[in-house]
């Protein structure tokens, strides 16, 4: 417990000039998670903000850190992070140095770990300010704890830590607000059952940062200008962008549960939208119009679907959740770390305009804007060059709320010069103009009238203050939170099963995220496809050329491993499932090796969709070992993939490589029956996809050079050599092969890149090499190659 007479001594001899000042009530603060990473970043210093701000303002408070640390251990933690706050530099050193004292003299610890702990910390409130002579006015809790905690500790506040009757509650509560729509809404159900609507303040720490704060005041203070160039007969698109450097490691947990779309464009990104799309109320101090005037336009949102947007991966997130998560070698994810939106609404407003929305991880810079572009109606006569620095209705007209970073490095409004001089406050922001060499979106900042905070404030800070204040605009209410979900889950649902596009990351992305849209489709600018260079020990900048999707004059699918695993594995699907819809059965013939495994893990682990029922599956050549030796490609086929789906037993076809408890005996006639067997199930002996990897020597299958076994003429099923142990094999025979209707050829890692290399550039010569011979008379080839089999 505070000792006696703290509060009131430090009220009336340092807060108040006198002690005439009229005394509003006191202020209970409780930080929960308070030795936490976000309250150790920034909520402590928000809270201190807060003290600073309204120190003088007549209330008093006290604050107190709970979290389940033993209290010593606690204590400790928290204190050691409060000792280190910091002022503004508007307030001098002096004055901050005694701020600083009273605030850690009003600040307490308490483990707050069961119900009897709520009841002791109010008990002790309740004591102190009794003590003291004081009249509680309000009590408000930040929640910097999980939502999975949510529940629980909203149950112990309204059991037993509610302030008294005639002082309010509020309650702040962190991101994020459920996983999707159904998980929104049962979070919000839980809440309301403690909780009245009024109470609670969602936090999206983004509507705290200024130049996001200043969108609706700069729309209701430039009503003038901007009520007849606000909307579709003007606006040519609408930006929002939020692009970072880093990558998510040590985040991966919460990444793969969540991607960036859920991260940031749910919840960030639509509250700017909202700000800009919204229709203006009357007055915009009026938290529920603004409210009310949000819910509106999500209402107006055309819905998405997976057309809507385009998704990346940087390159080594693949890597970071192995080892984060502790995942095995062949895991692959699917979690976007980019997306590119195109968000429309169907309003008077807005119908036909673009709302571009886009963020992503391990980009060229960190930055985050809000752009409106104008349409450009002017034809200039005259060159560039001679518009000059004045205002030009040549030039660009834009309006920019700029968030932070980039090379401004400050939050900012700018506003074209040859579009309006804009209505500022004077106390909150001032003009800027002394940096010549400066350029923003194509232009040099002297095209702007450009503004920056006078004070640059912490988003937590501004919002805290708002919860403070009671302002509930710049926060999520149930409503509109259940309105963007509602939103967001069919794209979410939709991209499920879809494999994002890899990219490096920073620089070396160049133009691979570049995204398009045309008739409300999004796709990627650059398509991935290569062309496959010469076969020299070194390559020069001149040999990197306009990259093709063909190889050997056939379809070619060029990713990095991961997503070249998973667009393979959709593509046969999609074959399943147009072969089952035709014919009623899928004959899928499968290849031996290590290349396949990873194939078989995904089509077992994502493809939820696959017709197995309907599916035969074949195989394209065997080790003549048992079929459970660990060599045996059955054996692989069985535990990688047979094991997890649901095939009918009797559509299971291995090949007869063990007859009369012996091994490929030609007496045993095992080629024979494989082959009766295909011909009395398959079609004209025509499978519906056949897949094949190709050796560094260039065979496939069990067919290998300098062996003219299998490569033309009967049978269809054949015994073979291996230069290799097991040397006996049993193969398909390469005309069986090529009766088939479609042809997939899997080639992945660096040892392959030289035969990919040479069999890029020979014609039909399969006595050399057996893969160049796979040519289907009725069918089509596909290549399925990774990058370091084409590049090395």
């Amino acid at each position: 417990m505070f000792s006696t007479a703290t509060l009131s001594a430090l009220f009336l001899l340092v807060v108040l000039p006198s002690a005439a000042r009229e005394h509003r009530g006191h202020i209970s603060v409780v930080l929960l998670g308070a030795t936490g990473d976000l309250a150790r970043k920034y909520l402590w210093e928000g809270l201190f903000q807060l003290y600073l701000d309204e120190v003088s303002s007549g209330h008093t408070f006290t604050f107190y850190g709970g979290a389940q640390a033993e209290p010593a251990q606690g204590q400790k933690l928290m204190f050691d992070r409060l000792k280190r706050l910091t002022c503004l530099s508007d307030v001098t050193p002096d004055r901050c140095a005694m701020l600083k004292d009273q605030f850690l003299r009003l600040t307490q610890y308490h483990q707050l770990k069961t119900a009897e702990g709520y009841a002791a910390l109010s008990a002790e409130i309740t004591a102190t300010l009794s003590q003291e002579g004081l009249e509680e006015a309000g009590r408000l809790f930040y929640f910097s704890v999980p939502p999975f905690a949510y529940a629980e500790i909203a149950r112990h506040i309204n059991s037993s830590c509610r302030p008294p009757p005639g002082a309010w509650l509020r309650v702040a509560l962190e991101k994020p607000f459920g996983h999707d729509l159904r998980s929104a809404q049962q979070l919000a159900e839980e809440l309301k059952t403690f909780f009245r609507e009024e109470e609670m303040y969602r936090v999206d720490h983004y509507l705290g940062k200024q130049a996001v704060a200043h969108i609706l005041p700069f729309r209701d203070q430039n009503r003038h200008h901007l009520d007849p160039i606000w909307n579709r007969h003007h606006v040519e698109r609408v930006e929002i962008v939020l692009k970072e450097t880093v990558d998510v490691k040590n985040r991966t947990s919460f990444y793969e549960e969540y991607g960036v779309i859920r991260d940031v464009h749910q919840n960030h990104l639509t509250e700017a939208l909202m700000f800009l799309a919204m229709e203006l109320p009357a007055n915009v101090s009026s938290s529920e119009d603004v409210l009310r005037s949000k819910l509106r336009t999500f209402q107006s949102l055309r819905g998405l679907d997976k057309r809507s947007a385009v998704i990346g991966q940087y390159e080594a997130y693949g890597s970071h959740v192995r080892e984060e998560l502790q995942k095995g070698p062949d895991y692959f994810s699917r979690t976007p770390t980019f997306a590119g939106v195109l968000v429309h609404l169907d309003s008077p407003r807005w119908e036909g305009v673009p709302f571009i929305l886009t963020s992503g991880k391990v980009l060229d810079e960190r930055i985050g804007y809000v752009r409106i572009l104008f349409k450009q109606r002017a034809f200039c006569t005259q060159s560039e060059t001679a518009w000059g620095s004045e205002p030009s209705p040549c030039k660009r007209k834009q309006v920019v709320f700029y968030i932070g970073h980039g090379e401004l490095n400050s939050p900012a409004v700018l506003v074209s010069r040859n579009l309006f001089k804009p209505v500022m406050p004077e106390g909150s922001w001032k003009a800027v103009s002394d940096r010549p060499r400066l350029r923003l979106f194509g232009q040099p900042l002297s095209d702007y009238y450009t503004y920056v905070p006078v004070k640059e404030r912490d988003p937590y800070a501004v919002l805290i203050s708002r919860i403070y204040h009671g302002k509930k605009e710049c926060f999520i209410t149930t409503e509109n939170l259940l309105a963007s979900w509602e939103f967001w889950s069919p794209l979410l649902d939709s991209l499920a099963g879809e494999l994002p596009r890899l990219y490096l990351g920073g620089p070396q992305n160049q133009h691979l995220l570049d995204f398009e849209m045309a008739g409300g489709v999004v796709s990627f600018a650059v398509k991935e496809a290569l062309e496959v260079m010469g076969a020299k020990d070194e390559q020069t900048p001149d040999q990197y050329k306009t990259l093709q999707s063909r190889f050997r004059q056939n379809q070619l699918v060029t990713a990095w491993p991961e997503e070249l695993i998973g667009r393979l594995a959709s593509d046969m699907e999609a074959a399943a499932a147009s072969a089952v819809e035709r014919a009623g059965q899928f004959h899928l013939a499968l290849s031996g090796g290590s290349s396949p495994l990873a194939l078989f893990k995904r089509l077992a682990a994502h493809h939820y969709g696959f017709p197995w029922k309907h599916t035969h599956l074949w195989l394209v050549d065997e080790r003549c070992v048992p079929l459970t030796d660990p060599e045996s490609n059955f054996r692989n086929l069985h535990d990688h993939l047979l094991q997890h789906v649901r095939v009918p037993f009797y559509n299971i076809h291995p090949m007869p490589v063990h007859l009369n408890r012996r091994l490929c005996v030609e007496d045993d006639k095992g080629p024979e029956l494989y082959a009766s067997e295909i011909a009395a199930l398959v079609t004209n002996d025509s499978f519906d996809l056949v897949l094949l990897g190709v050796g560094i020597d260039g065979h496939t299958a069990s067919l290998f050079p300098q062996s003219l076994v299998g490569l033309e003429g009967s049978p269809d099923v054949v015994f073979t050599e291996s230069p290799v142990k097991p040397h006996q094999r049993m193969s398909l025979s390469l005309p069986l092969i090529n009766k088939a209707k479609r042809v997939s050829v899997l080639v992945m890692g660096r040892s392959k890149h030289e035969i990919v290399t040479l069999v890029s550039r020979v014609g039909q010569e399969p006595k050399k090499w057996p893969i160049s011979g796979v040519s289907p008379s009725s069918g089509h080839v596909a290549w399925y190659v990774d990058y370091e089999a084409l590049f090395g």
